[in-house]
């Protein structure tokens, strides 16, 4: 059965763990929602500026593959760096000091985007490292805050805790990008005003977080260990079953920043509209969420399957000259993002021990890093090139990700 088989027991191997017994259910839920109003607050910031990356780029005299370069190694930044704040999460215990440091560098990081315009030629090079330095944020936060996060949707359901977490994580990447298209609109197109205000809801989510901190008392604390005394040792191989697939599945889902300039440059939009969409795309992926995570509890891994269903649709819609095929296209991506981010967390919080969770987190993006680098550049390349060949190239990788994923799914013992 694998380390999955072992997941209903969840609650009394922590219990091992901390030497203490489980949180009271309520008290788990009420740390999962405050994790997810965190999110809700940052997402509003990060993905806010994200869905307007690629007109923002454009702007300051990039080209495609320029876009897809720089939105493509932002991406990579984001998980590759998790291989060393995720391990350095489970030796030194400082999962909380992690977890506030990386959403300040974005909260800073982001609403500075709205000064590169001003800089002339220097611009794009500041505007890049500024995206470089705020998904490097989400590298350094990530690991920690999802071990934190799995210890309490662990006592709820880990599907359930982690759908419920990116819905709400969802609600603020659906208004942040709402909020940049209003302003942007009112601006006569401008994009520096939307960008500056998203300080307001930066501020807030370091607020919230430091509120939810001292909410949440003294677990994890630095110097904390197992009780084997260490968190050393091989992942299991279930989970790198789990990594591959997924790395496959997110260097095949083309990034929106490219989305975004394919819908300006081939005038299916005017660029405030080019928010509007992510915000949509960010609705289907909190009811992607909800929904996936649910099943996931009831019938379990066998409901990821959907996932390079869904990224292999993409690029055949997204690239389309309709726009309502491109809308729906939108929506699938978002989906598919949706899924990648929760339910495919909650199969690896599962197939790992909870002592070795911020690493087993660190190593899965590092996989996803090396998919979206690739899947970055070579996507901005065949854009330019064919986009037929592009269609196929998803196609054909997606393939291969099923291929890895039909194992595990198989292997791992519903819930």
């Amino acid at each position: 059965m694998g380390a999955a088989a072992q997941a209903p027991r969840a609650g009394r191997e922590d219990a091992v763990v901390t030497g203490t017994a489980p949180p009271a259910r309520t008290s788990a839920w009420r740390t999962v929602v405050g994790f997810g109003t965190v999110s809700l607050a940052a997402d509003m910031v990060y993905e806010g500026a994200r869905s307007v990356y690629g007109p923002l780029l454009a702007g300051l005299g990039a080209s495609a593959l320029v876009v897809g370069l720089v939105t493509g190694a932002g991406e990579a930044v984001a998980l590759l760096v998790r291989l060393v704040s995720g391990p350095l999460a489970d030796r030194s215990g400082r999962y909380w000091a992690l977890t506030i440091s990386g959403y300040a560098l974005t909260a800073v990081c982001v609403p500075l985007l709205a000064v590169t315009p001003l800089l002339g030629g220097a611009g794009l090079a500041v505007a890049a490292g500024l995206i470089l330095a705020e998904r490097l944020g989400k590298a350094v936060r990530s690991p920690a805050k999802s071990a934190l996060l799995a210890d309490a949707a662990a006592h709820v359901g880990m599907g359930r805790g982690m759908g419920v977490h990116k819905a709400l994580d969802q609600v603020g990447a659906f208004a942040g990008p709402l909020l940049v298209a209003g302003i942007a609109a009112a601006a006569a197109g401008a994009l520096e005003p939307g960008l500056a205000a998203l300080a307001v809801p930066g501020a807030a989510a370091m607020v919230l977080l430091l509120l939810l901190r001292a909410r949440s008392g003294a677990a994890r604390e630095p110097g904390r260990r197992t009780s084997s005394g260490t968190a050393a040792g091989p992942l299991p191989r279930l989970f790198w079953r789990t990594a591959v697939g997924s790395g496959l599945c997110t260097a095949g889902l083309v990034t929106f920043g490219l989305v975004g300039f394919h819908l300006v440059e081939a005038e299916l939009v005017a660029t405030p509209v080019v928010p509007l969409l992510y915000a949509a795309a960010m609705g289907a992926a909190a009811l992607a969420a909800l929904g996936t995570g649910v099943l996931y509890d009831r019938i379990g891994p066998r409901v990821l399957l959907v996932l390079p269903v869904l990224v292999a649709a993409v690029p055949g819609l997204v690239f389309a000259t309709s726009l309502p095929a491109v809308v729906a296209g939108v929506l699938v991506w978002g989906a598919a993002g949706g899924v990648q981010d929760s339910t495919v967390k909650a199969l690896v919080a599962d197939v790992v021990p909870r002592e070795r969770r911020a690493t087993a987190f660190g190593w899965f993006a590092g996989v996803q890093g090396a998919g979206a680098l690739a899947g970055g550049a070579g996507a901005g390349w065949l854009y330019g090139v064919s986009l037929p060949a592009l269609v196929v190239a998803v196609l054909v990788v997606q393939l291969v990700a099923l291929v890895l994923l039909l194992p595990v799914v198989l292997r791992a013992a519903p819930r």
